[in-house]
Parts: C-alpha cells; structure tokens; sequence
C-alpha cells in the first residue's frame, strides 16, 4: 500500500480570465453586433473579431470597449456568464412569482382611452360651437 501522507497537495487551479472571451459574450448578451462595437471603436468589423480572441486586452481598448458597451473595465475582466446566468433566473423566477401584482384587463385600459377621446371630442364641439355662435 502506497504513502499517501507524501503525495503534494493538489493545487486549485484558478480559471484564467480570457478578456476578450467576456467581451463577447457582454455584447452577446446585450445584442449588440461586431459591426455595431466596430462603428463604435472605430474600427472594423474583423478588428472587433480578432480583439474577442485575444485572451488579455491593452487597458485604453478595454477602457474604449467599456465605454461602448456602457460597462466597465472591471466588470469585462471580472465576467462571469454562471453568476450572469444565476442572476437572470433568480430575477426572472422572482418576476414571475410576482407579476400578479401588475396585471390588469387590456380591454379595460382600451376602453377607458376610448372615453377619454370622446370627452375631449365632445368639449372641442362645445368650443367650436361657442367661437361660431360668437362670430354671428
């Protein structure tokens, strides 16, 4: 039987930020095109695409992708599409469990409109009636 007491630790290896990877999926999840950070950047649409392969960016272009993207620096190196995952199904989870709050009758709302617009139609009729009667 083996020693295992004279076995090295296994390290835990940390997962290694890929910058251009988070920008990818940041514009991916904000439906923005390449061609749309491209005309942003000033740059093309093949420029956008190798920058997205490049595992670490230069800071002025993370800081000129940030701004296009309306994040920040920090948060395109600290993306982390679990977290980004786990928020959206909590909020949307959360937002289903409360919608009942929010509902009403469409008809209802379409019918309190259509009183609306015949009560200012009535009182532009009554004006219009006045301004004649006046010029006779």
């Amino acid at each position: 039987m083996k020693d295992l007491s004279l076995r090295k630790p296994i390290a835990m290896t940390e997962k290694t930020i890929h910058e251009g990877r988070n920008v990818k999926r940041i514009r991916e999840i904000l439906g923005i095109k390449q061609d749309a950070l491209a005309a942003d950047l000033g740059l093309s649409q093949q420029a956008v695409s190798a920058l997205e392969q490049k595992e670490a960016l230069d800071k002025d272009i993370l800081e000129k992708i940030g701004k296009a993207l309306k994040v920040s620096p920090d948060a395109i190196r600290s993306f982390q599409e679990e977290a980004v995952i786990n928020n959206i199904s909590c909020t949307f989870h959360d937002f289903h469990d409360n919608s009942s709050v929010f509902q009403f009758n469409p008809i209802d709302k379409i019918i309190e409109l259509y009183d609306k617009l015949l009560k200012e139609k009535d009182e532009k009729i009554a004006l219009l009636e006045k301004i004649f009667a006046d010029k006779k």
